[in-house]
């Protein structure tokens, strides 16, 4: 599991452009300070980084609305225009609303991602 110190330093080592990257799912949510700890590192990323990581040889894997999936290494998986809302900066980092958070895990509809909109939204109230 990845604690916030795990994230950050995973993500200033890995030296994507900052303007062609953002960090969505379990990871923004310890960014945020709503979870402890996550599994993995979900990004979401411009088509040109997707384009770029791949001619670099990364493992992609076309979804079935076109979009990519890269795999970057075992902590980081980068999903191409994967974004819903804006993306902030947090702990000099850039990271998907927590507006945005909710609508990305509605989409998704699994029930881990309904029990991560309580807590989004338990942590909203609270602000």
């Amino acid at each position: 599991m990845l604690r916030k110190d795990e994230i950050i330093g995973l993500l200033n080592e890995a030296a994507f452009d900052r303007s062609e990257y953002w960090v969505t799912s379990g990871a923004a949510m310890v960014l945020h300070g709503i979870k402890e700890t996550t599994r993995d590192i979900d990004l979401g990323c411009t088509t040109q980084m997707a384009d770029r990581l791949e001619r670099e040889g990364y493992d992609v894997e076309v979804l079935r609305d076109g979009s990519r999936k890269i795999v970057f290494s075992c902590a980081i998986e980068i999903f191409e225009n994967w974004i819903e809302d804006q993306v902030i900066l947090l702990e000099g980092l850039p990271v998907v609303s927590m507006d945005g958070m909710i609508r990305m895990k509605e989409k998704l509809g699994r029930k881990k991602d309904l029990e991560d909109i309580f807590l989004i939204k338990e942590h909203l109230s609270k602000c």
